[in-house]
């Protein structure tokens, strides 16, 4: 079923470009060059390279270990590299806070969902907004007026975004009720209340049952299509080969592949390291 919406979504495309190479005239909306990063001696990042096309869904595979969520980590600034640049959007962001790089419009989510337990639903999407008036203590009451016509607002676009993904009538439950599927529709939803342009999402399929993640891919490609950008760390091959339009692989901390999904399930170096061929 996803293949069919991956057909639908992108049109039948012509001869694959060349390994390795993006067509010159499609921006690069994330670019990442030489990033290193070592933990006590080990290098568990050495001298990675990644692009992210504008529009696409670009996905990110290796065996466990290979040094992907650290990419991820480094690529938001959870971490700093060692050496290494980060480029989104025409500009370098290697040397922002996490929060100010969320607020440039790329946001991530985690492999094990990250929600505000004790918070509700609608709590933890309200909490996402970007420059609320009502986040300056003065303005509570000095702007009341501005201050109440965004908040309702920001919670018609949030329960716009939970009705995408199936949550809103469990807008005011504890988001500790939730599934660990529902848990990480949520934390997707949440990261789309930043309005962002580039969502790196980590293992999205990851403890998630057959259903929900046909859902959850079905939103992935809506979104896509909608004008959002993707950058997915996934384990589930299926998942991968049917969402993305070019796979990066990483072995051993390193770049060891890249190219169309058909072009990664047939090259030699990424059976025998990833599949064990």
């Amino acid at each position: 079923m996803v293949d069919e919406q991956r057909t639908e979504a992108k049109g039948l495309k012509a001869e694959a470009e060349p390994f390795g190479e993006q067509p010159a005239s499609i921006p690069q909306l994330l670019v990442a060059r030489e990033l290193c990063k070592s933990f006590g001696g080990i290098r568990a990042v050495d001298r990675v390279s990644i692009d992210v096309p504008q529009g696409s869904i670009t996905g990110l595979i290796g065996p466990n270990g290979a040094g992907k969520t650290t990419l991820f980590n480094l690529l938001s600034n959870f971490i700093q590299p060692d050496r290494g640049e980060v480029i989104f959007n025409g500009q370098p962001i290697h040397h922002l806070q996490p929060h100010q790089i969320a607020q440039q419009g790329m946001v991530r989510t985690f492999q094990v969902a990250r929600v505000l337990s004790r918070l509700s639903v609608m709590e933890n999407m309200l909490l996402a907004a970007q420059n609320q008036t009502g986040e300056n203590f003065w303005n509570v009451w000095f702007r009341p007026g501005q201050t109440i016509k965004e908040e309702r607002q920001q919670r018609e676009y949030a329960s716009e975004i939970l009705e995408s993904v199936g949550l809103v009538h469990m807008a005011q439950s504890y988001a500790g009720a939730l599934s660990g599927g529902q848990r990480k529709l949520l934390e997707i939803a949440r990261a789309l209340m930043v309005r962002p342009k580039l969502v790196l999402l980590d293992e999205p399929a990851a403890g998630v049952n057959p259903t929900l993640i046909n859902q959850i891919c079905e939103h992935i490609l809506q979104w896509n299509r909608d004008g959002l950008t993707f950058l997915i760390i996934e384990h589930n091959m299926d998942v991968v080969m049917s969402l993305c339009d070019r796979v990066w692989v990483m072995a051993e901390g390193q770049n060891l592949a890249v190219g169309t999904p058909t072009e990664i399930q047939q090259n030699p170096q990424v059976l025998e390291a990833y599949l064990g061929q």
